[in-house]
C-alpha cells in the first residue's frame, strides 16, 4: 500500500525545477522513512523538459508523469494528478517547492499522526517580507475578501501547500475551478459544505532565495466569475 502520494503541477518550470524536486524528494524520503508516490502533471507547457524529466527519473524510478495536451490551469493539473494517486495520503505543492521541507513534514504529520482529514497551509509573517509588493497586495487584498464574504477560520487560501486523506481527496476532486481560485474551493468546500472534515491550518514558512514568478493579472481578472460561483454555492447552502 502507497501511504503518500505527492502531486506536483507543472508549467514552463524554472531551470533548475529538478533539483529542487529531487533533493526535497530525498529529504522527504529520508525522514519519513518511506519513498513516497511522486506525480508529476504537464500542464501543456511549451518549454522542453524532457532532458530534465530523464534525469529525475534515474534518481525517482517510480515517477509518475503525466501531460495535458493543452494549458487548463493549476487546478484543472492536480486534479488530473490527485485522481491518479494511489497514496492513502496525498500532499501536492508546487514544483519548485517553494516552502520548506520542515513545513512539507509538518504538513504530513497532521495527517498522519495528528488524524486531520485536511491540512492547509497558511503563510507566516516572514511570506510578505520575501513577497513582491504586488503579490503582497493581491494576496491581503483577496484574503480581506474571503474574511468579510465566507466567514471561514482559514482566509489565506490560495497557499500552495495542501494535503489530505481520503475523505478530503473526495473533496478535492470535486471542484471544479481549472485556475487561481481552485484553493479557496477546495477550502470553502472543506469548512462549509462538508462539516464533519477535520482541517487544521498550518503556518509554513518559504525555503531561502524563492523567485516568485510573474502572475497573470488577465486570469486574476477573470477570476471574478468563480469568485462569484463560489459565492452563489455559499448562499444555497
Amino acid at each position: 500500500m502507497v501511504q503518500l502520494s505527492i502531486v506536483l503541477p507543472c508549467y514552463n518550470p524554472p531551470d533548475d525545477w529538478e533539483q529542487h524536486v529531487s533533493e526535497a524528494y530525498a529529504y522527504i524520503a529520508r525522514h519519513l522513512d518511506m519513498e513516497p508516490e511522486l506525480i508529476i502533471v504537464n500542464d501543456g507547457s511549451n518549454k522542453n523538459i524532457e532532458a530534465d524529466l530523464a534525469r529525475l527519473k534515474l534518481k525517482v524510478p517510480g515517477l509518475i508523469y503525466t501531460a495535458l495536451p493543452q494549458n487548463k490551469g493549476k487546478g484543472a493539473a492536480l486534479r488530473a494528478g490527485v485522481a491518479k494517486a494511489r497514496g492513502t495520503l496525498v500532499i501536492y505543492t508546487d514544483i519548485d517547492f517553494p516552502y520548506t521541507q520542515e513545513s512539507f513534514l509538518a504538513v504530513f504529520k497532521a495527517l498522519n499522526t495528528e488524524n486531520y482529514d485536511v491540512a492547509v497551509g497558511i503563510k507566516n509573517a516572514d511570506y510578505y517580507r520575501h513577497s513582491p509588493k504586488y503579490r503582497t497586495f493581491i494576496s491581503k487584498a483577496l484574503r480581506k475578501g474571503i474574511g468579510f464574504f465566507f466567514n471561514m477560520p482559514v482566509t489565506d487560501t490560495q497557499c500552495g501547500l495542501k494535503g489530505f486523506n481520503q475523505k478530503g481527496k473526495a473533496v478535492f476532486l470535486e471542484t471544479t475551478i481549472d485556475r487561481y481560485l481552485f484553493d479557496l474551493e477546495f477550502v470553502y468546500q472543506s469548512f462549509r459544505k462538508y462539516r464533519n472534515l477535520k482541517v487544521k491550518a498550518i503556518e509554513v514558512s518559504l525555503r531561502p532565495n524563492v523567485i516568485f514568478r510573474a502572475m497573470n493579472l488577465k486570469v486574476l481578472a477573470s477570476e471574478s466569475s468563480n469568485f462569484l460561483k463560489i459565492l452563489l454555492k455559499r448562499s444555497k447552502q
